[in-house]
């Protein structure tokens, strides 16, 4: 993970729990915790309410050991954000583990799940602190531009669709942007039936575009 950093020693502050664990172990598991309070307070406080303190009490460690795994706010959020992104890709690959399955529903679904959950809440206020602190918006287009690749290379995986043809790339590419719509329009009020009907059309578009 790009923003990520090594496991490393428990320092003074950190709360941590059975001390015949190693340290490393301590340490990491500390970091994991750290990262994944830090997704859930931007998804429920927004970027102005998470702070590290926040997150630090969230996660159950101090602020110093906090700081100590990621020594700025921007360091833990883009971590934060970017990793649950790879646990999320690493979950949807498992949904198919024999790669692309011929059931083009089951795949578009999976990947509107994607922009319809906690991390895309994370994620939109994450791109919004950005578009207003200039510090911060090299960061965050960086770790967007690297998570929309990797979506779309899974996406083109479990869609066996061949980018050679004309009108493929664009086809999966118009896909993302869809689910990414789907995730804005869920945010202020339940799209779930909508959402279903949206799904269906996209995979019938799908099958006639994708198929020889």
């Amino acid at each position: 993970m790009g923003t990520a950093v090594s496991a490393i020693e428990h320092v003074p502050g950190e709360r941590v729990t059975g001390e015949r664990v190693p340290k490393q172990d301590r340490s990491r598991a500390t970091r994991q915790r750290l990262l994944e309070a830090a997704v859930a307070c931007l998804a429920e406080r927004g970027w102005t309410g998470s702070t590290v303190a926040v997150v630090a009490e969230r996660a159950g460690v101090s602020r110093g050991a906090a700081q100590h795994h990621f020594p700025t706010r921007e360091d833990l959020f883009t971590a934060a954000v970017e990793y649950v992104a790879e646990e999320r890709s690493t979950a949807l690959r498992a949904l198919f583990p024999q790669g692309a399955t011929g059931d083009r529903h089951a795949v578009v679904s999976a990947l509107v799940d994607l922009y319809t959950g906690p991390l895309f809440r994370a994620a939109l206020h994450l791109w919004v602190a950005a578009s207003n602190e200039a510090p911060l918006r090299p960061r965050v287009t960086e770790l967007e531009a690297h998570v929309g690749r990797e979506t779309h290379r899974i996406a083109v995986d479990l869609l066996g669709a061949d980018e050679t043809r004309p009108g493929v790339r664009e086809t999966v590419q118009g896909l993302l942007d869809m689910a990414r719509g789907l995730g804005l329009a869920n945010l202020l009020t339940d799209d779930t039936g909508r959402r279903e009907r949206v799904v269906a059309q996209w995979a019938r578009i799908l099958d006639t575009v994708l198929t020889d």
